[in-house]
């Protein structure tokens, strides 16, 4: 007999769609089958039971043998050599449908009780294991969905460990059960052919026996071909037999090595290692659908790359979808507030953004990497997987720095130690230098073997210095880590302007100018590569807060200002030409020694890096006119200070005069008679208080002649 059709039990821990259709094609095909043997049952039961109808259900049995051409199988329907039995089978059937009833006992035990047992037990057993199939692929799903809903700012172990033990137990179990269910499928193929198979061989050895061999019906060559149809039977039964027993060593030795696959995460990362030189990959992630203006809700589907294309499929459908193209596209991990290992695929115009989310650590650094590979057209090449690790091993080799030279930039940092912050991935497309590179060397602004600080770590010593100042004051708290928490709010209190950004911290690194603008190009460029070939996948969130004195990156749950970036040190600000959410500024800021070193800082925002970049110039300007204005109301409170003192000198002066004129006075009037006449001849008659004043200056008089 030709081939049997059997389902792949090492596709079952995977469970993708195209299994679960291959599997509707097997349960399709059992139904059918269930239906056939259901009608052909109730042919022979009425064989049996209708003992004066014995020639009509012959004939119906003749009949339903002779349609068996006529039955569309989805497998196994082009059998020929058992098409043709079965025809040769309804012929004899056919010639047999007027002999006597009285077989009702030999027929029960050869004909019924095969057709009876694959009937009751072998298809019912199918539709069991079909329920606790099903049953057990819901639980896994909604373990699935329990344990990816996990929190990460609320993280409880007790609460993870009982997920991962429901997952684990979930998963274990539908793969226990789809093997049985997949082993049994398998072996109905056999049992199909056997079960309709022996019922008429019983039934032929039956009436052979009641016409004791010498029917003129019964040939020799009828014989010669039973005995070949039940050495056949005998034969498909010891391979069934056969295969069932490897099925079974399959199912026991896949159950011991697919053990530590049933958790979702691998407990030991060394056991199993992030591959990053993948140009295809395939398996269920999650996906955010917006499902309103800042609604959204994830959808499990299952994800594979064809080609420069990555497609999703769900359960029962027959073809994937695509979801967005991968060449020239971006790949970067990203934050959720609800879950996580999330990665965010960005197409090449930045049009599409799709947020997938993996099971796992590693799952998502391989998704990472792939994405990467085929957006540089790895996969175009005959040996993908080997151009892609040569590709990134040389560029690993390119971009990390000689050991000598690492000791002195360990060297050149600052004692003060910042906190170091977390890292994530990147956008991979860059720009092309501007026309003013093509003049200027590149060399010229950022030198070729310029460690890359991927951490938040201060350079600036002055405010240590000035922590340490203000923690010696009694009475102050000082921050153990060298962060500056109240006083950097009473900094920013008088400022006018105030603008909070959220931003991701990429990277910084030491240029050797200041004077053109296209190093921060040149800077975002070759920490882009950087984080990209070493597949740094995190980075540390911040709150950017320009004010007009200067600019802070502020922890957004401690509220700690992390660096403080005087504005008047901020050279350049400027933004990516392709990718506007990235931007970056040069710092000036004093040496050691006396020298000053300049630092070009690159960050990732939220919103558009040219509203950033806008705002601190206007911060500058506002920072501009306010001295200027601050100069002004300075001078002028000079000049008020002068006229003031001035004002003073001269009413002193005016008071002198005031006094000395009423002491001439005074005297004058102590001098003159007390009734001096008039050149009228009347008498000038002084007023009680001159006369007190020339009493009082008569007395004077006197008591200076006496003294005297």
């Amino acid at each position: 007999m030709p081939g049997i059709e059997k389902l792949p039990l090492e596709e079952t821990l995977e469970d993708s769609p195209q299994t679960r259709s291959l599997l509707g094609v097997f349960e399709e095909d059992t139904a059918a089958i269930s239906n056939y043997c259901t009608q052909l049952y109730q042919a022979m039961q009425r064989i049996y039971d209708a003992q004066n109808e014995l020639s009509a259900a012959t004939h119906l049995t003749s009949r339903l043998l002779k349609e068996y051409d006529k039955q569309r199988f989805p497998l196994g329907g082009d059998d020929e050599v058992m098409s043709s039995t079965l025809q040769q089978f309804a012929k004899v059937i056919d010639e047999l449908s007027s002999c006597h009833a009285v077989l009702s006992t030999q027929l029960a035990d050869a004909m019924m009780f095969p057709i009876s047992q694959f009937k009751e037990r072998d298809l019912k057993e199918i539709l069991t294991l079909k329920e606790v199939f099903q049953i057990a692929s819901d639980d896994h799903d909604t373990a699935i969905n329990r344990y990816s809903r996990l929190s990460k700012r609320r993280d409880n172990d007790k609460v993870r460990a009982e997920v991962v033990e429901d997952v684990y137990t979930s998963r274990k179990k539908q793969h226990q059960t789809m093997l049985h269910y997949f082993c049994a499928l398998n072996t109905l193929q056999y049992k199909k052919k056997t079960a309709l198979l022996e019922p008429l061989l019983g039934y032929m050895q039956a009436q052979i026996s009641f016409f004791k061999l010498g029917s003129e019906n019964l040939t020799q060559q009828w014989e010669d071909f039973l005995g070949t149809i039940g050495t056949s039977v005998q034969n498909v039964r010891r391979e069934m037999e056969e295969e069932v027993g490897q099925m079974q060593e399959n199912i026991q030795q896949m159950e011991r090595s697919c053990d530590p696959l049933y958790a979702p995460c691998d407990p030991d990362p060394a056991h199993s290692p992030v591959c990053r030189n993948l140009t295809r990959k395939q398996g269920y992630l999650y996906i955010r659908n917006k499902t309103g203006l800042v609604s959204s809700s994830w959808e499990r589907q299952y994800f594979f790359t064809q080609g420069g294309n990555l497609m999703q499929q769900g359960r029962g459908e027959v073809a994937g979808g695509l979801v967005t193209d991968l060449d020239n596209c971006s790949v970067m991990a990203v934050d959720s507030d609800d879950r996580r290992f999330c990665f965010q695929v960005t197409s090449f115009d930045g049009k599409k953004v799709v947020t997938l989310q993996a099971e796992s650590r590693k799952d998502c650094e391989e998704w990472i990497s792939t994405i990467n590979n085929i957006s540089r057209r790895i996969y175009l090449s005959e040996n993908a997987e080997e151009l892609a690790a040569r590709v990134n091993q040389t560029a690993l080799e390119a971009v990390t720095p000689s050991p000598s030279f690492q000791q002195r930039h360990e060297s050149m940092r600052p004692s003060s130690k910042g906190r170091t912050g977390r890292t994530s991935s990147i956008s991979s497309v860059g720009s092309e230098p501007s026309p003013a590179l093509s003049v200027l060397s590149l060399d010229a602004l950022v030198a070729p073997d310029t460690p890359i600080q991927f951490d938040i770590i201060s350079p600036v010593t002055e405010e240590i210095s000035g922590q340490n100042k203000a923690a010696a004051q009694p009475g102050r708290r000082s921050n153990p880590f060298g962060e500056s928490g109240d006083n950097a709010a009473e900094d920013s209190e008088d400022s006018i302007l105030h603008q909070l950004f959220i931003v991701r911290f990429l990277g910084s690194m030491e240029v050797k100018t200041a004077e053109s603008a296209d190093v921060i190009s040149e800077t975002m460029r070759q920490i882009l590569a950087a984080r990209a070939i070493h597949n740094i996948f995190r980075m540390t969130e911040s709150h950017l807060l320009v004010t007009c004195d200067c600019l802070k990156l502020i922890d957004p749950q401690t509220q700690v200002t992390r660096l403080r970036f005087p504005l008047s040190s901020v050279v350049h600000c400027a933004s990516h030409q392709d990718n506007k959410r990235l931007f970056g500024f040069v710092l000036q800021a004093a040496g050691g020694r006396g020298d000053s070193r300049v630092v070009c800082y690159i960050f990732e925002s939220n919103n558009d890096g040219e509203k950033i970049c806008d705002s601190i110039g206007l911060a500058k300007q506002i920072a501009f006119h306010s001295e200027m204005e601050s100069k002004a109301v300075e001078k002028k409170k000079e000049q008020d200070k002068a006229k003031e003192k001035q004002q003073e000198e001269l009413n002193k002066q005016r008071q002198i005069e005031k006094d000395l004129e009423e002491q001439s006075r005074l005297i004058a009037a102590s001098s003159r008679p007390a009734n001096l006449p008039t050149p009228d001849g009347q008498f000038l008659v002084l007023s009680s208080s001159q006369s007190e004043e020339s009493d009082v200056g008569e007395e004077g008089k006197k008591r200076g002649e006496s003294e005297a």
